[in-house]
């Protein structure tokens, strides 16, 4: 039993040395990674000014883009989610799954998790 507590404590003190040494960059891909696998429950807000204007709920994550040809970032994510007309955070008759993207550098929106 104390050789498994001691396996377990090394293995976790290595995965810390390990993500400290990374760029933050390499974090952030790891820990989107980790979400995406497990799932969340998310909402995207889309604002005009300071006026809600567009809500999808139930996305499960966010992408972003990369070129086909490159393989470079695009200056955009998307994804999948449903249409809250109403934005009531519920799925009502009527509003459906739908597939969206929005520009990095116009968008004005806030993605959260919503349990």
């Amino acid at each position: 039993m104390k050789l498994m507590k001691s396996a377990i404590l090394s293995g976790t003190a290595g995965l810390l040395v390990l993500l400290t040494g990374c760029t933050q960059e390499t974090q952030n891909s790891l820990s989107r990674s980790i979400q995406n696998w497990t799932g969340t429950n998310g909402v995207l807000d889309v604002y005009a000014g300071e006026k809600l204007v567009k809500r999808f709920i139930n996305i499960d994550k966010l992408s972003t883009a990369y070129g086909t040809s490159d393989g470079k970032p695009r200056p955009y994510r998307y994804g999948y989610g449903y249409d809250d007309k109403n934005f009531n955070l519920k799925v009502d008759p009527g509003e459906k799954k739908v597939y969206f993207e929005f520009s990095d550098y116009s968008t004005n929106y806030i993605f959260y998790e919503h349990n």
